[in-house]
């Protein structure tokens, strides 16, 4: 089993592999999580070092780490980002492909399940306006098929329904609860959180166009075919896959 310092140094790898490759005068989208929290420190060097980028940042965790590490900070009204670069709670590949890393080298690109930071609406929004979008994990996120839970921001008065649709669907959702307080998650935009367990999810783009479609839904982790690299932190380095 690959120890935690393991997996923290695999982060590591892939979060600044990733941040190497942002140039010059780019506005870059800042994701949540910890992985992209190394790119993001990573950055923050660069930027101390001379490089002049902005950032756009997905949630209140991204944005004040980015102020804490210097990197001046702008918003979609201001600027389109050239690049985003963001965490993931698995990837898998789109078409033929295996949970190998090797594997998503044939892949046709990849499907991700993100909001295990309950930020997946905002970095939906950013990854998708970005010109590119950089994926950063490590090992332990990759699978043949995805069959993470997947989570579903939803109006709170639309819950009951939501899940009622939800259920229709095949799925199993449950209301996503506070760890240091009582009641449930509540996100940045002042919404709850479904986790949606589907089991092995085979065809993700019909299931992400399913829950698009139920009213209340503000947005789900299911992102189909918006990565252009996948920068997968190993024992080793840093295998990158790009689409």
């Amino acid at each position: 089993m690959k120890s935690n310092d393991g997996t923290e140094s695999a982060k590591r790898r892939a979060g600044e592999s990733a941040a190497d490759r942002v140039r010059d005068g780019e506005v870059v989208g800042l994701g949540t999580g910890s992985t992209a929290a190394h790119a993001i420190r990573s950055l923050g060097r660069a930027v101390d070092g001379g490089l002049d980028i902005r950032g756009v940042p997905t949630s209140y965790q991204s944005r004040a780490l980015a102020r804490e590490v210097g990197i001046p900070l702008t918003t979609l009204e201001e600027a389109t980002p050239d690049v985003a670069i963001d965490g993931a709670d698995a990837a898998a590949p789109l078409g033929s492909g295996d949970a190998t890393t090797d594997g998503f080298d044939t892949a046709e690109g990849t499907v991700l399940v993100k909001g295990g930071g309950a930020a997946h609406a905002r970095e939906k929004v950013v990854d998708a306006a970005a010109d590119r979008l950089l994926v950063v994990v490590d090992e332990s996120k990759l699978a043949a098929t995805p069959d993470h839970p997947v989570p579903v921001e939803v109006l709170p008065d639309a819950t009951p329904t939501v899940r009622a649709r939800i259920a229709d669907l095949g799925g199993e959702p449950t209301l996503r609860a506070a760890e240091r307080k009582d009641g449930p998650v509540v996100t940045d935009n002042g919404n709850l959180v479904l986790d949606c367990a589907f089991g092995p999810i085979e065809d993700a783009g019909t299931t992400a166009r399913r829950l698009e479609a139920i009213p209340g839904v503000v947005a789900h982790g299911l992102f189909v075919d918006l990565a252009d690299e996948l920068h997968v932190g190993t024992p080793d380095g840093v295998a990158v896959h790009e689409y």
